[in-house]
């Protein structure tokens, strides 16, 4: 039986279309009406879902400048978490406006909680679901706190081994999660492809037992429609108006085309996958006449002797096909035929 869950009345299962999720993140850059137009987007692109993060710098780390706490390297370079994280975060009281909005477009919308109180806002609005970033996979308390809520899950793995991812999902069990789903991820901002090793994704099927699907930092959609045809269930992407915009997450996301583009592709391969089929496909049946067929090559007289000089595999497909090439060889014809005629077995008193 295969592993499903359900968001909003949505199946999500490899027997069903991908599901789309259009992250938010830091891309409204502190501007609330950027997040209203990246909602829109995901909305009209054909997204299933808008997700948000929902933290606070206090909530999130510490306010302190020591080296622990600096970051080096890297699209943050030089900044503190604490300097990052207030440049980066969606203040809470937008977080209503932004999901009664999305309820408006009839979009789902659902968030990344980031300690217990983030939840607790979010089961104000009623969330549909949760989303427990790849940083905090390794927060079994969070997990199990999420998990608590009777909510769909979704836990992304980056930078986790199997035993983490292990303990990860022990922990939404044993919180009282019935449904959940795990995503494969590379934490890099961006992550090259060549990083993905999506082979890992059906693995991950295998081994869990879950609902599987794909976080995608790369900066095209290549990685994500390929990981369609490995048994993703779900494909996450960063969503930004501006992919020069400046903000902290802008320059790995993709712009509204492109997660239009993502949003058909991704059906369109999920639908190419189908199933095992060595049948005859609706499309092929008015081309079946253009295969080869045997046909006479020259005048021939009742009673004569057929031989390969008087006949050749050709296309149209009126004829016998050209399997039975040897079977007619030597055989007599019963009555006579112009060339350029198709050969049928009522040609002959009998087929070897």
């Amino acid at each position: 039986m295969q592993p499903t869950i359900t968001i909003d009345n949505k199946k999500i299962s490899t027997q069903n279309p991908p599901y789309i999720i259009a992250e938010i993140s830091a891309n409204h850059n502190g501007d609330i009406n950027n997040a209203f137009k990246i909602i829109e987007v995901a909305k009209y692109s054909g997204a299933d879902a808008v997700k948000l993060q929902t933290y606070r710098p206090d909530t999130i780390t510490l306010d302190c400048d020591s080296e622990d706490f600096q970051i080096h390297g890297g699209l943050w370079d030089g900044k503190t978490l604490y300097q990052l994280y207030s440049e980066a975060y969606m203040p809470w009281d937008w977080h209503k406006p932004l999901f009664d909005y999305a309820h408006k477009l009839g979009i789902t919308i659902f968030s990344s909680p980031f300690d217990n109180t983030a939840i607790d806002l979010l089961e104000d609005l009623n969330t549909p679901a949760y989303k427990i970033a790849s940083f905090e996979a390794v927060d079994l308390p969070l997990i199990k706190y999420a998990a608590s809520t009777g909510k769909p899950m979704i836990i992304s793995t980056g930078m986790a081994n199997a035993e983490e991812i292990q303990e990860a999902i022990e922990a939404a069990h044993e919180g009282g999660c019935k449904e959940l789903a795990i995503l494969h991820c590379v934490s890099g901002y961006p992550a090259p492809a060549s990083d993905y090793n999506l082979r890992t994704i059906p693995d991950m099927i295998q081994r869990f037992g879950l609902v599987t699907g794909l976080s995608d930092h790369t900066i095209d959609n290549t990685t994500a429609i390929t990981s369609v045809a490995l048994g993703a269930s779900i494909i996450e992407k960063h969503v930004t108006l501006d992919r020069k915009g400046g903000g902290p997450d802008d320059s790995f996301s993709l712009e509204p085309l492109e997660l239009a583009a993502l949003c058909r592709d991704a059906k369109t391969a999920w639908e190419a996958l189908g199933q095992v089929d060595y049948g005859m496909k609706s499309s092929e049946r008015g081309n079946v006449k253009f295969r080869r067929s045997l046909y006479f090559v020259k005048d021939m007289e009742a009673g004569e002797v057929v031989t390969e000089e008087c006949v050749r595999s050709v296309r149209p497909g009126f004829g016998l096909a050209p399997k039975y090439l040897y079977k007619i060889n030597g055989e007599k014809i019963i009555k006579s035929v112009s060339k350029n005629t198709p050969i049928s077995l009522d040609l002959f008193n009998q087929s070897k």
